[in-house]
């Protein structure tokens, strides 16, 4: 399989905007809940544990990394089912992340940003992200789960392009 990346770049005030979209024929509460549910969330991403709230500083645990590194992550915003931001400052950098949903006519669209700091490095964030997404999408949709060698290194190009202008 060799999936398309989606992501652009945007300019913004403090760096770049990473892009991304997925839309799932599912309801925006489903959606909703696999942002946000630590069980669910593991089975995509990384599960968490704490006080999901606005201020709350969660603990992370990389479910799908080697070693399943944890970190904090901090809730900026939470307004379900429609606005998730959060924040996590590690040895990789800062990661200010948001996911925005809209439903209409059966179908929730998924807007993910991840705003990165000057010199990140593109080319490996976003293929991580595309495949990230799918891998939410294929809980959403119960479908098989994407392979992590089908977009890194073979997305890397794309991203780097991007980042060239």
């Amino acid at each position: 399989m060799s999936p398309t990346p989606t992501g652009r770049l945007i300019a913004a005030a403090t760096g770049t905007d990473l892009t991304m979209t997925r839309e799932f024929k599912a309801g925006i509460e489903d959606v909703w809940a696999s942002l946000t549910e630590p069980e669910r969330t593991a089975r995509w991403f990384a599960h968490w544990s704490g006080e999901g709230r606005p201020g709350a500083t969660v603990r992370l645990k990389l479910t799908l990394e080697d070693g399943q590194p944890e970190s904090d992550m901090t809730i900026i915003a939470c307004e379900p089912p429609r606005r998730l931001e959060v924040e996590n400052i590690d040895e990789y950098g800062r990661w200010h992340l948001k996911a925005r949903l809209e439903e209409a006519g059966g179908v929730t669209t998924l807007t993910f940003v991840h705003h990165l700091e000057p010199g990140a490095d593109p080319g490996s964030i976003g293929p991580g992200w595309e495949y990230y997404l799918d891998r939410l999408a294929a809980l959403v949709l119960g479908t098989g789960a994407p392979e992590f060698d089908d977009y890194y290194p073979a997305q890397r190009e794309y991203y780097e392009g991007l980042a060239a202008g």
